[in-house]
């Protein structure tokens, strides 16, 4: 019931700690860094210098059950977040049906429990059925477990609706969670609009799109309240709306995802559908400023934005293609490519993949604090290694990164003390 990590690099950013240590874990929960003393029986993990942190907090994942577990289970998912260094997820409510209502949250709950794997949370529908129309009954949801609501995929476009949502939510202290696209501006659309897309003869979605959907929006929190966050920012226009909302003193975070500052729309290349993502892939002035966003704390989370799909799903004609990609296993050494080109200190990093996205859903996790949950990950920043898709743990295999150089791979995953997994060479 005791586990002493010996020799390894502490890494908290809930309390700004980068240094060597110990760490001593007693009944699922951090008991002391450095302790003076060890409880007789404990087993001792030697880390060898590699960096311990709180485990990593992915808000934005599509788990696929109920209804498409063909794609991915909750099961599966579990055991692919293990492999990357993720302790909690937080499942988007685009299932079949749809979390809209007490029975599926109590349903992932239950399942969670059961896998006794990574920790599973979810969000619920703002809308019913995710139509955009009717609002879903939040305060009850809140209190079955939803930790936030989004319709997902889909933008709440009716701005009479976001406005109630809004103002709904801010009642009770909840988070609405917004996926910024105009969808009128972005209908048809298959990629970023632009030279590229004109090249390949696919009809391109505006970068406009999401720089509209986030300003109304703001505009729409500044009239009611509340807290917004915004889904995977992709553009320079949207990121810069947001940083002078915080300026002003607006209640709104976001986050993005590695694909948005790991690759541009030329990753699409010749009709290469696991480059299909949504929000697209965008120019290279996008993604750098998705990397300043990050480094100047305009960006506060990473999310992996898993959308597994299946080859019956992304193996068609590019405008016919799913859009998504899987993200779980690829999250931390994607991430890390932003300590190793020297834009962000190895602790930012960490932050933004556990600690931030932990303190905008009110989660008890992303620290190091004694007697929190012993939610861990022991990995090797600098470790060099190839994305191999066939290694995934996943059921799906959809992402543009096979084969792709990184640096930095999780050795060791703990949830509440218990090895979830364990990097064998």
């Amino acid at each position: 019931m005791s586990l002493l990590f010996r020799n390894v690099r502490l890494l908290d950013p809930a309390s700004d700690t980068d240094r060597p240590g110990s760490l001593l874990v007693v009944d699922g929960r951090i008991a002391a860094l450095d302790p003076m003393g060890v409880p007789e029986g404990a087993a001792i993990v030697d880390g060898g210098g590699a960096c311990l942190a709180p485990g990593l907090v992915d808000m934005r994942v599509q788990l696929r059950e109920p209804g498409a577990e063909h794609q991915e289970t909750l099961a599966t998912a579990s055991a692919a977040a293990a492999a990357g260094g993720v302790t909690t997820m937080v499942a988007l409510p685009n299932t079949t049906p749809p979390v809209d209502d007490i029975a599926p949250v109590e349903f992932i709950a239950r399942r969670a429990r059961e896998i006794r794997g990574t920790r599973i949370f979810t969000y619920a529908a703002v809308t019913r059925g995710l139509a955009g129309r009717e609002l879903t009954e939040m305060g009850l949801l809140a209190e079955y477990g939803a930790v936030g609501f989004t319709d997902g995929e889909k933008a709440v476009a009716d701005a009479l609706v976001m406005r109630r949502a809004l103002s709904y939510a801010a009642t009770f202290g909840l988070l609405v969670l917004q996926h910024p696209e105009e969808p009128s501006l972005a209908a048809g659309g298959m990629m970023n609009e632009g030279e590229i897309a004109t090249r390949l003869g696919l009809a391109g979605i505006t970068p406009a799109a999401e720089t509209i959907m986030v300003e109304r929006d703001l505009r729409l929190l500044e009239i009611t309240g509340g807290r917004l966050h915004m889904a995977h920012v992709s553009t320079a226009a949207a990121i810069e709306a947001i940083r002078q909302a915080k300026r002003r003193g607006l209640a709104v975070t976001c986050d993005t995802a590695p694909p948005y500052f790991a690759l541009n729309e030329t990753a699409v290349g010749e009709y290469r559908t696991f480059a299909k993502l949504s929000p697209p892939l965008r120019s290279e002035d996008d993604r750098r400023a998705v990397v300043e966003g990050l480094a100047d704390g305009t960006i506060d989370a990473i999310a992996s934005d898993h959308a597994p799909h299946d080859q019956d799903s992304k193996r068609l004609p590019f405008p016919a293609a799913a859009a998504g990609i899987v993200g779980l296993e690829t999250l931390l050494p994607l991430s890390l490519a932003l300590y190793h080109d020297g834009r962000m200190p190895l602790l930012e990093v960490v932050r933004r993949l556990s600690t931030a996205p932990a303190r905008i859903l009110g989660l008890n996790a992303g620290t190091l604090a004694p007697g929190a949950p012993a939610d861990l990950v022991l990995f090797d920043a600098d470790r060099p290694w190839k994305i191999r898709v066939d290694e995934f743990r996943s059921k799906c295999k959809n992402s543009p990164f096979d084969g792709r150089p990184v640096q930095g791979r999780a050795l060791r995953t703990y949830v509440g003390g218990r090895l979830l997994f364990e990097w064998t060479a």
